[in-house]
């Protein structure tokens, strides 16, 4: 079986950990953009009176890896893998994933969309309208997410925060609040899902590429504050032309404005 991508999806996510576990939850906005010269125009009519629609497209940075058991991105007390079959994890025998999103609305061969969770250039394979009557079953079992289901963590921000990742934002850099959200609001500390480390008594810093973000933790009102920003290259690093990440332009600018802490 050969198939072609029918349109490539466009968002604000070019790496894994920009992206959220279900797009419902803080996924951002995006758009399909469908090939040309193919009637995808004709093959949309109808669809703009949809709210939802299923993307069905490819898991295109695993590189054709799976693995037969993964861990829940969540931790669950008493469960440490469960079998890839009986999760959504990307790493499949055939690196196929389905996404509901809202569409927003159809322009040509163009879809914009909402709550999206791909990859910005993720190939699509098919686009479906989502059918409340048939696809949704609020009742139904959802297995072991049941043992883990808890209340996401409040992700706060800082005056010096928020200027800070402004100013990268701005210059074109990743959008360091929403990345910070997606990856503190579930267990913040948990090192085995993400780059994070503790440096004090409710203290850490997760690793978000080449950015440092040092942020506080109240367990008691499950609150993650964002305090600072940092980068993580050293001035050696900086003043060295090798830059493998193409970032170091941004860097730079960035260690010479006062808000850095």
């Amino acid at each position: 079986m050969t198939f072609d991508p029918i349109g490539v999806f466009r968002g604000g996510a070019a790496y894994k950990y920009e992206a959220p576990r279900q797009g419902v939850f803080a996924g951002g906005a995006g758009r399909v953009e469908l090939v040309p010269e193919r009637n995808f125009e004709m093959a949309l009519r109808g669809l703009e009176g949809f709210e939802r629609i299923w993307l069905v497209f490819v898991f295109d940075r695993n590189a054709g890896a799976w693995r037969p058991t993964t861990r829940p991105p969540v931790p669950v007390p008493g469960l440490d893998r469960v079998g890839t079959f009986a999760s959504r994890a990307p790493y499949r025998p055939n690196p196929i994933g389905l996404s509901c999103v809202r569409l927003a609305g159809v322009r040509g061969r163009i879809l914009d969309v909402e709550e999206a969770d791909l990859l910005d250039g993720t190939p699509i394979l098919d686009v479906k309208p989502y059918v409340p009557a048939a696809d949704a079953f609020p009742e139904a079992r959802a297995g072991w997410l049941e043992r883990g289901a808890e209340e996401p963590w409040l992700v706060e921000t800082s005056p010096e925060f928020d200027a800070a990742a402004a100013f990268v934002r701005e210059a074109g850099g990743p959008d360091l609040v929403r990345t910070a959200r997606l990856q503190l609001s579930r267990a913040p500390f948990d090192s085995s899902r993400k780059r994070v480390s503790h440096t004090g008594d409710g203290a850490g810093t997760l690793s978000l590429r080449m950015f440092r973000v040092d942020f506080t933790a109240d367990d008691a009102r499950r609150v993650v504050t964002l305090v600072g920003l940092r980068s993580g290259y050293t001035p050696e690093e900086l003043a060295s032309a090798d830059d493998p990440y193409s970032d170091k332009s941004l860097h730079r600018a960035f260690t010479s404005r006062e808000f850095v802490i």
